[in-house]
């Protein structure tokens, strides 16, 4: 009984494959928007005295925007778009109060998602 020889390369020639539908599948995705929670400078001390997790997030508004920055650029690197939702000091309690949130990490996240779709309908 003869054996059959395998294919010379084949291997090499499986991966290119793989290669080729991975990078269509990559070309293939759609962006994607991604709300990021974005404070501004003169807000930024009174919202650590109204968060419940401020103990979580870094004393400085420039140490919090340079973390801040660079998850934005991780996502943007990827091909997403960041869409910026600003806290407000003034309606955050009221809109977690309204929620029956605690006013933490993942209402402000919640917040930020909502108005992520809101504004997607106007783009």
């Amino acid at each position: 009984m003869k054996r059959k020889k395998a294919a010379i390369g084949s291997s090499k020639t499986a991966a290119r494959l793989k290669d080729k539908q991975t990078q269509k599948q990559e070309m293939a995705r759609q962006p994607m928007l991604q709300a990021m929670v974005w404070y501004k400078e003169d807000d930024y001390p009174n919202l650590l005295t109204i968060f419940d997790d401020a103990d979580q997030l870094p004393p400085t508004f420039e140490e919090w925007l340079a973390r801040a920055e660079g998850k934005k650029a991780e996502v943007e690197a990827s091909g997403d778009q960041v869409i910026k939702v600003f806290i407000d000091p003034e309606t955050f309690p009221q809109w977690c109060q309204e929620k029956n949130l605690p006013k933490d990490a993942d209402a402000r996240s919640q917040l930020a998602i909502e108005v992520a779709k809101m504004q997607a309908f106007h783009l």
